[in-house]
């Protein structure tokens, strides 16, 4: 007993870095202790649940366990926000982005929608992704050349993305749509797309190396 309670100390002590990465996307959320603690939950149940054999690296399959916890610990949670039911959400967020979008002459970030709203990034990319084809952010499969805290910080540059550019990444790289087709949806030409593309993909190498 003794040597399996020790085992599961030092499975905290060496992801308790990811575990604060993960925490970044509540930072509206009171209780930093009880989010830790759920986090450390969540990393014990993907370490039981965890398969040798798997493609995908340990930190990588733990951060999904990680992030479920903290999302059920803030749901469960009547003194924030997010106790509003999703098509509600969604319905505010849509308000909202009519608004600032007449308010900033563009479509504004994920990012600028949860300040006005109050609410965490992560908050308002479920609630678009509820009823909408956009990326989903927590389920994004990450590359394999990036460590746990690159891919952190990849998702928070992503939701910073407008719906816009956040469609058309989601359309070309989740999808896996060719240039042609995502053109004929979104009624632009195969040139535009492949601009568009390039350009946000640039936007976000350079938020990564900033």
């Amino acid at each position: 007993m003794c040597d399996k309670t020790d085992k599961l100390e030092e499975l905290i002590l060496e992801y308790e870095k990811l575990i604060y990465a993960v925490m970044r996307y509540f930072k509206n959320y009171p209780n930093k202790e009880d989010l830790f603690q759920v986090g450390c939950i969540g990393l014990i149940n993907a370490y039981h649940n965890y398969d040798d054999k798997a493609m995908t690296k340990f930190s990588t399959y733990a951060y999904t366990y990680i992030l479920g916890e903290m999302k059920k610990l803030v749901r469960e949670d009547k003194g924030v926000k997010v106790s509003r039911g999703i098509s509600r959400l969604y319905a505010e967020v849509e308000r909202v982005n009519t608004y600032l979008t007449q308010h900033l002459m563009r479509k504004p970030t994920i990012k600028e929608l949860a300040e006005f709203l109050e609410i965490d990034e992560w908050q308002v990319a479920e609630a678009l992704n509820s009823t909408s084809t956009l990326l989903d952010i927590d389920e994004m499969q990450v590359d394999s050349g990036l460590d746990e805290y690159d891919a952190l910080d990849l998702k928070e540059e992503l939701n910073k993305l407008s719906y816009e550019e956040l469609d058309l990444i989601s359309k070309r790289y989740m999808e896996d749509m060719t240039q042609t087709e995502v053109a004929s949806i979104l009624g632009m030409s195969q040139v535009q797309v492949s601009r568009k593309e390039h350009k946000v993909l640039e936007k976000l190498k350079h938020q990564l190396i900033a």
